[in-house]
């Protein structure tokens, strides 16, 4: 092939098309002419579904389609997002169908974090519904991203395989096969860089060969590399997890003397699109969020928080596409390959609430995917469609399975507890668990009682909200359901013992590490919540982030005095990048976080959530 340009469809006819379609269509030249006759394929893809079969709700169950000009409180001139409702497994299935009519040659595929981190509906049967609802809706193989592995490698293979798990009936408010065999997927998870330790062999499928209308395209699957850091140690304990450009080059020409010439790659790691310019009617331009069609025509790929880009562009030019995942962004882009041509890398940003929809010609004589031809477009999964019988009846079916857990009432609250964190980094509902964390009797060991909590940011998936939900339990109301979609990873709590110098680090490791240390060298700080009774000041105004006074019922913490703390197993093994965790002492492993969680609600009835005074910033 000949090197291709990156060109957008720009005739008067093209531009009305994409504006009635919300197509965003990127390709290269016709200057590298197919040498054969071709045949025509669709690739449907999405990302990220984490078993959301009910239709997500509040800002996770809406997709940005454009915006309008607004006020804000003091009447200043202000873009706003308009959205639209997305998501639901019942209505990604009915535009999955809809989008495969008039093409005979077609495939469905993801890029990973399928299940995992999943709402109460999946989770509480161990995310077997929602292999069941992929199955249902004609999945051919996915990668496996970082959340496949929160019950542990082998609960994945299990996934794959099928089978039950003897899990008490129940305990823990999780149930496998709760009244039917679980036969497992009916399509691949794919995980090329992942292998047992000190072997070449992988824990699953590296590839699959998927033959369409005669032509043969190879899928190869992966997640990040980094997935060791961002899981819990346990369930990846004796595993390798390899560079992702390296493993997928490595298998390009395996595949060629196989006589499989077109090669995609499925990755769980991605890319954040960075802001778009939106003119306003006032004649002003303003900096609003990306659109789902969002294209690199629209700026480039923020290049610190987009390893992708890095990762893609070490692609062997072998291989024709890239479907990536787990920053939960929509973007269609083209990114070069090491010989100079344009390649695509697209998105679908998460939840099923976008499909990315994809067309090529293959070149029956040289077997290859023809890579001018290579479009893409984001479609919104709307909820103004039927919804498909079959993944509604799927749904029904274990909502009324686990009712009995779900609708539980545990309290009420009196205003919103909401994630979002003030410019500090502390929020109102990471106060709550964190509290929550350090009254959980559960860890308490020898007579001896934490003082001090920590609780990750990324840990915390939605907020609780005042409003009753469409379910009917009542404004203020928190269910036993909207408590595990705040916290559904079913940690457990793990009390230990830390110095205060360490307690120290580990506020530093928080940019990075360090005494001081450049904001520029972590550009995505994870400010931990902390408990009640204690609080810490840190500056960056000079143009360093320097830790200040760090407080315990006022007084400040001794280097040398020993203080017991309490945090989940995540972070115990130093996840998210907080090894000072990993050289505490004396841990002792208590209950399940959402138990802690679930307790501290009903025992704090009505709660109203706090000033946010524990974490200051000058």
């Amino acid at each position: 092939m000949s090197s291709p340009r990156i060109r957008r469809l720009t005739s008067i006819a093209a531009v009305a098309a994409m504006s009635a379609t919300g197509m965003a269509l990127v390709g290269g030249t016709s200057s590298a002419a197919p040498q054969g006759p071709t045949l025509d394929i669709q690739l449907l893809s999405f990302n990220d579904f984490h078993g959301n079969l009910e239709p997500p709700s509040g800002s996770s169950g809406r997709i940005v389609t454009g915006h309008h000009l607004g006020t804000d409180s003091k009447g200043n001139p202000v873009a706003i997002d308009d959205t639209v409702d997305a998501g639901g497994v019942a209505y990604l299935a009915t535009h999955l169908k809809e989008l495969r009519k008039g093409h005979p040659n077609t495939l469905t595929v993801a890029a990973g974090d399928i299940i995992g981190a999943s709402p109460l509906l999946s989770a509480a049967f161990h995310d077997e519904p929602t292999v069941e609802a992929m199955n249902t809706l004609g999945l051919d193989a996915t990668a496996v991203g970082n959340h496949e592995f929160d019950e542990g490698y082998k609960e994945l293979q299990r996934m794959a395989a099928g089978g039950c798990i003897d899990d008490g009936d129940g305990a823990n408010n999780q149930n496998s096969c709760p009244d039917h065999e679980f036969q497992g997927a009916e399509f691949p998870f794919l995980a090329a860089n992942v292998k047992y330790a000190g072997t070449n062999r992988t824990i699953l499928p590296p590839y699959t060969v998927k033959n369409v209308g005669g032509a043969k395209i190879a899928f190869i699957g992966m997640t990040l590399k980094e997935t060791p850091n961002i899981v819990t140690k346990s369930g990846v304990q004796g595993l390798e997890f390899t560079d992702e450009a390296q493993t997928a080059n490595a298998l390009v020409p395996a595949l060629k003397k196989q006589g499989v010439n077109a090669i995609v790659v499925l990755i769980h790691q991605g890319a954040v699109p960075s802001k778009e310019t939106w003119n306003g009617p006032d004649g002003k331009t303003y900096t609003v969020n990306p659109r789902y069609d969002w294209s690199c025509e629209s700026g480039p790929l923020a290049p610190a928080d987009s390893p992708v880009v890095d990762i893609a562009s070490r692609f062997d030019p072998a291989i024709d596409m890239v479907i990536s995942g787990h920053t939960h962004q929509p973007y269609v882009c083209n990114v070069p390959d090491p010989a100079g041509q344009q390649r695509l890398v697209t998105s679908a940003s998460s939840f099923g609430r976008l499909i990315t929809e994809t067309t090529l010609k293959y070149d029956r004589r040289t077997k290859d995917i023809v890579r001018p031809s290579v479009g893409s477009q984001n479609r919104v999964v709307t909820r103004d469609v039927t919804p498909d019988a079959q993944e509604s009846a799927l749904v029904s079916h274990y909502q009324a399975l686990v009712a009995p857990i779900a609708n539980r009432p545990l309290g009420t609250i009196t205003s919103d507890a909401v994630k979002a964190a003030n410019s500090a980094g502390e929020s109102p509902l990471g106060d709550l668990i964190a509290d929550a964390q350090l009254a959980d009797p559960s860890v308490v060991t020898g007579g001896q009682t934490p003082v001090i909590a920590f609780m990750n940011p990324g840990g915390i998936r939605a907020d609780l909200t005042y409003a009753s939900s469409t379910k009917g339990e009542g404004d203020g109301v928190v269910t036993y359901e909207e408590a595990f979609t705040v916290q559904p990873f079913n940690n457990y709590l793990v009390s230990m013992t830390m110095t205060g110098a360490q307690i120290k680090e580990l506020l530093r490791e928080q940019w990075g590490g360090g005494s001081a240390f450049s904001p520029n060298t972590v550009t995505s700080p994870k400010i931990l919540q902390v408990s009640k009774g204690f609080s810490y000041s840190y500056s960056d105004a000079s143009g360093t982030r320097v830790l200040g006074d760090v407080l315990l019922g006022g007084v400040p913490l001794e280097d040398g005095t020993a203080y017991r703390v309490v945090t989940n197993n995540f972070l115990s093994d130093g996840g998210d990048g907080f090894p000072a965790f990993i050289g505490a002492t004396e841990k002792y492993f208590g209950g399940l976080d959402i138990d802690a969680f679930a307790n501290h609600l009903e025992a704090n009835s009505p709660y109203t959530p706090g000033a946010l005074t524990r974490i200051t910033r000058s």
